[in-house]
């Protein structure tokens, strides 16, 4: 009778260990930007739905909401005499934020709007995953 035990040896376990390490430290950055990635697409997709309440406020009212009133004009109307023609319902039901929990930004440029996200450092400016990310500049 043969009594072998099968085991692995030491020297086996650390070379699995080290190649595990090694897939990790190649597949968990990439893995780790496509969430970022994701992130700034919904974004982009939130924006797109925002500037689809813009058209109908547009549509409705002849001008988007100036700077100063904001989105919240989607909400309610900010002024009865300038918006009588204001929808009976909201635009929207309440303000949706990006993917960082973060408002949108709304500037209204003469007859144009700007959407803008300050994207994961939630301020002004930035690169890389920190760029801000503009409605126009969106896919």
């Amino acid at each position: 009778m043969n009594n072998n035990k099968k085991a692995f040896s030491l020297l086996e376990l650390l070379v699995v260990i080290l190649i595990l390490g090694l897939l990790a430290g190649v597949v968990a950055p990439q893995v780790i930007a496509r969430g970022e990635e994701a992130k700034r697409d919904l974004a982009c997709v939130e924006m797109k739905s925002i500037g689809e309440s813009l058209k109908m406020f547009k549509l409705d009212n002849g001008a988007y909401p100036d700077t100063e009133e904001g989105l919240n004009a989607l909400i309610t109307n900010p002024d009865s005499d300038k918006y009588p023609n204001y929808a009976r319902k909201p635009y929207i039901e309440s303000l949706p934020k990006d993917s960082w929990s973060t408002h949108f930004i709304y500037i209204k440029n003469d007859n144009k709007y700007e959407l803008i996200s300050f994207a994961s450092d939630r301020k002004e400016g930035g690169s890389d995953d920190n760029e801000d990310i503009f409605l126009s500049k969106c896919k």
